[in-house]
């Protein structure tokens, strides 16, 4: 039972700081399941980064799993309310008051103060996930490559992250 009010606690937390999205979070998701808590190692928690950009949806539904491979299916239940409902009820509580403070002088400085923090929390996470993710020359071409066609063309990000996994599975066994 403690595992459960430990995923909670963790992944509630987590949940806040999602500012700019699920990879706002990530180093912070991976200091407490790989380094604190030890609940997966840093490959997997790429891995699992990884596949959840393949998956509809948010992302950070990869998380889910984790959750299981703490307390099973408890915990995979557990671990989705804990990380979404937080920031599902602050969106909703902020969404009906910000249009009331439409005329409050301090909104315009709320929206500039947190765009950068955004873009600094999301830059963090891609830093942190790079750490586990390019691991050579090889995948820092690919890292690059990637870069370079979703910059220049309006080419589907699925169609790069399946052009991704065919590249490792040909070259990089």
């Amino acid at each position: 039972m403690s595992d459960i009010w430990t995923l909670i606690r963790v992944f509630g937390y987590l949940s806040l700081l999602t500012v700019g999205g699920g990879m706002a979070a990530f180093p912070e998701l991976q200091s407490l399941s790989v380094d604190t808590y030890h609940w997966l190692s840093f490959t997997q928690l790429v891995h699992l980064y990884s596949v959840g950009q393949l998956s509809p949806g948010p992302n950070m539904m990869m998380i889910i799993p984790i959750g299981d491979w703490v307390a099973g299916p408890v915990g995979a239940i557990v671990v989705a309310l804990a990380f979404f409902g937080p920031t599902a009820i602050l969106t909703y509580v902020v969404g009906i008051w910000w249009g009331k403070l439409a005329a409050w002088p301090w909104r315009s400085s709320i929206q500039k103060g947190l765009a950068p923090v955004s873009i600094g929390l999301l830059l963090a996470g891609c830093a942190s996930i790079a750490k586990g993710a390019i691991i050579g020359w090889e995948t820092a071409l690919i890292a690059i490559t990637v870069l370079c066609v979703l910059m220049v063309s309006k080419v589907n990000p699925a169609v790069v992250v399946l052009a991704g996994a065919a590249v490792g599975m040909i070259f990089l066994n």
